[in-house]
Order: structure tokens, then C-alpha cells, then sequence
């Protein structure tokens, strides 16, 4: 189904949580659910349920609830997820060095092909037998493989310029951005700016009292 036009950022953001409850769902072997069970479960309620995936279409039964096992494979659909994505990461300190040790984004469908970096101490190394390469031959690199996403895990000084340098190839479809730094790039490349001291501080905020 397609989804309805100006669905929220929020009801976007919610989907890859659908997702992961209902493979854990389906590795307990539930067969189905009500709106009312699976908001119990995550912490929503039935009418946020129903709310958020009526955006994409009517995906449950009046009386029956939903699929599970269906449900999920819809969900994985509105993400994108019946592909795979090829990844380079850049920056292959701490960050991009656990990145690319995560299994589960081969699971997911993530494959990394590549890393890179300006460290000639890290150049010519392996992880899990990904390469890192030196950052002076990425325009090359993407020119010549075929490269989906780009994680970019530098520092915040060269992020942007990083960012600008892999955009301008016009061989990527997304980065997704570690650095401690909103990146900007032309128009019809997609970034997410991952900040993970936002998160720890929304912490703090709900634990100051």
C-alpha cells in the first residue's frame, strides 16, 4: 500500500521500533496481535497504533488484529528494507572501527564494503576483513563500486568537508553522521545526523530530579 502523503518525521521514526517488536515477536513464534497487545508491549497506545500504520495502509483485521510475521514484512517494506544496502564508513578510529565490528547490519540488510581514513597507521588494515583504505582514493572508490550509504565517523572539524567530498560524486544516496556536527549537503542526498550526547542528556534531563 501506499503510504498517504505528510506522514510526521515522528510516525516515521517509530517504524524502525514496530520493526524490531515484531521480529521479537515472531522469534517467540506470536502468530498475532491486537493494537492494545503490541502498544502494551512497546509502550504505545492501540489508537497511536492504529494511527501510525494507517499512514501506509489498513494492515489488521477488525476482530483478528494483525499478522505478525505479515506486519513485519510490511513494516520492513516501508523502510526500504526488501534490498541491500552496500556501506562504506569513513573514519575508522574507535567509532567507525565498532561500526563496522555490528553484525547485525549484515542481518538487517547493511553490507560494509569499505572503510576509510587519513591515519597512515590505519591504512592497509583489516576489520572482519573490511579494508581501510586512505581517504585520498575515495572519489575513486566511488566511482568504481557501487556505494549506497556513507557512515561518516570523523571528527567535527572535517565532517563537513568529508560530507562535501563524497556528496559531490554524485555516487551515494545518504550518509548517515556521527560526527559531533549537523553536515549539509545538495539537495536529493538524504542525511540523518546521529548525536549521541542528545540522547545522554535526555537522560539527565529525566533523571535531575
Amino acid at each position: 500500500m501506499e503510504k498517504k502523503d505528510k506522514v510526521s518525521m515522528a510516525a516515521i521514526r517509530r517504524l524502525p521500533k514496530y520493526y524490531r517488536y515484531l521480529k521479537d515477536l515472531i522469534d517467540k513464534d506470536v502468530e498475532k496481535i491486537s493494537s492494545k497487545e503490541l502498544g502494551n508491549i512497546m509502550g504505545f497506545t492501540a489508537s497511536q497504533i492504529r494511527q501510525d500504520l494507517n499512514n501506509f495502509g489498513g494492515f489488521g483485521q477488525q476482530g483478528y488484529g494483525y499478522n505478525v510475521r505479515e506486519l513485519h514484512g510490511e513494516v520492513g517494506k516501508i523502510l526500504g528494507l526488501y534490498k541491500n544496502y552496500e556501506v562504506v564508513i569513513i573514519g575508522a578510529g574507535n567509532l567507525g572501527q565498532a561500526l563496522s565490528n555490528y553484525t547485525n547490519f549484515e542481518k538487517t540488510g547493511f553490507n560494509c564494503k569499505a572503510m576509510f581514513d587519513v591515519n597512515p597507521r590505519l591504512i592497509g588494515m583489516a576489520i572482519r576483513d573490511i579494508v581501510v583504505y586512505d581517504f585520498d582514493d575515495i572519489e575513486d572508490y566511488l566511482e568504481n563500486n557501487d556505494v549506497d550509504i556513507a557512515f561518516v565517523c570523523t571528527n567535527k572539524e572535517s565532517a563537513q568537508d568529508v560530507a562535501s567530498k563524497i556528496a559531490n560524486t554524485g555516487k551515494i544516496s545518504a550518509i548517515w553522521n556521527f560526527a559531533p556536527t549537523d553536515i549539509v549537503t545538495p539537495e536529493g542526498i538524504v542525511v540523518e545526523n546521529v548525536h549521541l550526547i542528545d540522547s545522554l542528556l535526555t537522560v539527565t534531563y529525566r533523571i535531575k530530579d
